[in-house]
C-alpha cells in the first residue's frame, strides 16, 4: 500500500476546532514519536490564524533555526519564519529534503497555509525510502560515493544569491567561521564572489528507524534542472564552474542529464500531493520525507519554519 501523510482533524482527537484546540492537543501527545512514525503530519480544520502561528510553532518547533546557507530565494517574515521558496508560480519545485546539501540540516519542518492558491499549488511529499527504491540500480551505484556541490555567491551584484543574504551577515569572518565548522572549502574571488564547495552524501539513514533514504539535491543543483530558456541563456555567458550553483559526483565526474531527469521525475511520480486549505499546518520529518511544490495560480502564501 502506498504511503500517505497522516491527517489529523479536530473530530479525530476530540479537540476544539480552533488554534487553542490544536495547542491543547499538541501538549498531550508525544509529537517526536508520532512524527517519526507518520513522516508527515497534516493538522487540518483547526483554522490557525497567521497572528496565532507563533504560539503553535513554539510547541512544534521549540528551537527555530535561521535559514542560514539556504540556496533558494525567500523572505524572512517573523521569528525565524520565512516565505516558501519564491520561484515563479508556473514552475514545479522538485522533491528534496531541506538543506540536504549542508553539513547540518533541520530535522523538522513546519509549513503553514496563510492563503491557498486559486488553482494548483499543492505541496507534494515523498517517502524517502520509496524514492530511493524507485531509482535504477546503476544510478544508485554511481551516487554511492556522494556528490560535490559548488556555490558562487556574489558580493552584491550578479546571478543567484549574494553571500550576505545567504548567511544573513556582511561579516566575512563570521561567514568563514560558519564554513570552517561545516566541513566546506571556500575561496574569495577577485570580484567579491564567495565560491563554496561541499562534499556530501547521497543517501543517509534515519537515526531512530534505520531507514535508508535518498538524501541529496543533485537534481536541483544541476544545470539540466533549469528550464531550457534559462539554461541556454546562462550557459552562453557562464561556464559550469561559474554558475550560481552546480554539482558533480564526488570524484569530480559530471552527472549525466538523464540521471537528473530520472531523479526529478521519479521523485515527483512517487510523491503524494497535500492540497492546502487556509489555516492548515503540516509537519515534515526532514530525513524521512522530501517535499516540493506544484505550479499554481493566484496569491498563494505558504510560510515555513524549521528546527533541529
Amino acid at each position: 500500500m502506498k504511503w500517505t501523510p497522516t491527517e489529523i482533524r479536530p473530530e479525530d482527537v476530540a479537540a476544539r476546532a480552533d488554534v487553542e484546540g490544536l495547542a491543547d492537543h499538541l501538549r498531550t501527545i508525544d509529537l517526536d514519536a508520532l512524527l517519526v512514525q507518520a513522516k508527515v503530519l497534516v493538522f487540518r480544520g483547526f483554522h490557525v490564524p497567521e497572528d496565532g502561528l507563533d504560539g503553535v510553532l513554539d510547541l512544534v518547533l521549540p528551537d527555530r533555526l535561521a535559514y542560514v546557507h539556504g540556496n533558494t530565494p525567500r523572505t524572512k517574515v517573523g521569528k525565524n519564519v520565512y516565505t516558501s521558496t519564491e520561484y515563479p508560480p508556473e514552475f514545479t519545485i522538485s522533491m528534496h529534503n531541506e538543506m540536504s546539501y549542508a553539513h547540518h540540516w533541520p530535522a523538522r519542518l513546519a509549513f503553514y497555509c496563510a492563503k491557498p492558491a486559486t488553482a494548483g499549488g499543492a505541496t507534494p511529499v515523498v517517502d524517502g525510502t520509496a524514492w530511493l527504491a524507485a531509482l535504477d540500480d546503476d544510478l544508485r551505484d554511481r551516487f554511492a560515493d556522494g556528490v560535490c556541490y559548488t556555490q558562487n555567491l556574489h558580493g552584491g551584484m550578479g546571478f543567484g544569491k549574494s553571500w550576505q543574504d545567504t548567511f544573513e551577515t556582511s561579516d566575512q569572518a563570521q561567514v568563514e567561521e560558519f564554513l570552517a565548522a561545516s566541513d566546506s572549502t571556500w575561496e574569495w574571488l577577485s570580484d567579491g564572489t564567495l565560491r563554496v564547495r561541499q562534499l556530501r552524501r547521497s543517501f543517509t539513514r534515519h537515526p531512530v528507524t534505520g531507514e535508508e533514504v535518498w538524501f541529496n539535491q543533485a537534481d536541483q543543483w544541476h544545470v539540466a534542472a533549469l528550464d531550457p530558456q534559462t539554461s541556454a541563456a546562462m550557459s552562453e555567458i557562464l561556464t559550469e564552474d561559474e554558475m550560481p550553483q552546480s554539482v558533480t559526483f564526488a570524484d569530480g565526474g559530471p552527472i549525466p542529464a538523464e540521471y537528473v531527469t530520472q531523479i526529478r521525475d521519479r521523485g515527483l511520480d512517487t510523491a503524494v500531493d497535500v492540497d492546502w486549505q487556509q489555516g492548515d499546518l503540516m509537519l515534515v520529518e526532514n530525513v524521512l520525507a522530501g517535499h516540493g511544490r506544484r505550479p499554481f495560480e493566484g496569491p498563494r502564501r505558504i510560510l515555513v519554519a524549521m528546527s533541529d
